[in-house]
């Protein structure tokens, strides 16, 4: 039996304001509408991507139930290109109404984290180039120039004594899924 290499391709979150949550994740992360209609089963679905190559990354369905102030989804992660992406989502999530703010440098990414106007935590991240054992996690000042951030991640990340390249841990990792 072939090793299979699943990748995760797209999120589906039920909506109680299907036209709020749109407006957010378009003003917030750039992502534009690609189709929407009404499923055989009656819900509205409107299907959403910021990658030409991705129909949809983010599905928003209504008829969410009433979870009685517990929400399932645990986080729903976007990655962007770079550090100063990564300021205008902040920028843009806090214009939009997110709330929750909290930005971290977890060695191996830098990410921002929010909760969207029906409290699905949101995070918009970018990947470094190092390595360090998971969960990591220490406060990111994104005033900071991409200079400065990169020299005091790397700085924290060699302090670890699990650090290793980014490369180096792909590559261990590699071996691993071949096994």
């Amino acid at each position: 039996m072939g090793t299979i290499h699943a990748r995760l391709a797209h999120v589906g979150i039920y909506a109680h304001d299907m036209p709020l949550l749109e407006r957010f994740y378009t003003s917030v992360l750039g992502l534009v509408v690609t189709d929407s209609g009404k499923a055989r089963s009656g819900m509205d679905l409107t299907f959403m991507s910021s990658s030409p190559g991705n129909h949809h990354q983010l599905v928003l369905v209504s008829g969410r139930p009433d979870t009685a102030g517990f929400n399932p989804i645990n986080q729903i992660s976007f990655m962007v290109d770079s550090l100063a992406d990564l300021r205008e989502v902040h920028r843009r999530a806090l214009d939009n109404g997110a709330t929750d703010m909290r930005v971290t440098s977890h060695g191996n990414a830098w990410s921002c984290y929010f909760k969207d106007p029906e409290g699905n935590t949101v995070e918009a991240y970018l990947d470094t180039p190092f390595h360090v054992p998971q969960p990591h996690g220490e406060p990111l000042d994104l005033t900071k120039s991409d200079t400065e951030i990169l020299r005091e991640t790397e700085a924290a990340c060699r302090a670890d004594p699990g650090f290793m390249m980014m490369e180096a841990f792909q590559k261990s990792l590699a071996t691993r899924l071949e096994a």
